[in-house]
Order: C-alpha cells, then sequence, then structure tokens
C-alpha cells in the first residue's frame, strides 16, 4: 500500500476550511493513545462539534484516502473519539501528521 496525500484533492478554499477544522479539532483534544496501526483521539466536543469532525473527515479522507477513520459519540454530550488508522506505516504518518499533539 501507498501512504502519498493527494494535495490536489481540495480546492484553495476547501484547504482553508480543512485547516480551520484541524485547527478546532487540535485546541479540543483532550487525550490519544496508540491503537494497532493508528491511534485515537478523545475530542471535548464543547471545542469542536460531531458536525465538524464530520466534515474534517470528509476532506482528510479526500486528501489521504489510505486512512480509515471511526467516531464514536458518547451519551449525555460526553466527547468524542476520532481513531485513524490503515494498513502498514500508517501510524507512523499519523504521528508525524499529528506531532504537534502526539509527544
Amino acid at each position: 500500500m501507498t501512504i502519498a496525500c493527494n494535495l490536489d484533492a481540495l480546492a484553495p478554499s476547501e484547504r482553508i476550511e480543512h485547516q480551520t477544522l484541524r485547527s478546532k479539532l487540535f485546541s479540543g483534544l483532550r487525550s490519544h493513545r496508540q491503537i494497532g496501526n493508528g491511534y485515537e483521539f478523545e475530542i471535548d466536543r464543547s471545542k469542536a462539534s460531531l458536525i465538524e469532525l464530520a466534515r474534517w473527515i470528509e476532506f482528510e479522507s479526500r486528501c489521504c484516502p489510505f486512512l480509515d477513520f471511526s467516531v464514536e459519540s458518547a451519551r449525555n454530550h460526553g466527547p468524542l473519539t476520532l481513531r485513524l488508522g490503515g494498513g502498514e506505516g500508517v501510524r507512523e504518518f499519523i504521528a508525524a501528521e499529528f506531532r504537534a499533539v502526539i509527544r
């Protein structure tokens, strides 16, 4: 499997929105942990909504079609859980892309 982003997948206006959503998601990260071939992120829904997360996933899946996405929405307006993963080498890719929040 090739791990390569399609930098032409988003129009310029979409790229700006994608970056804005990414910043919101990062600001809402409560925790992260390594899982299998990826990471699990807990997101404070007061910082980023389920709709915003879904929109970010739409953009990210077009740029990085090799990623698997899974979202869980906790009851009583609890946190959102985002799982990112994929095949061999994807965990390292995620760590590099999210290095601002994965230490």
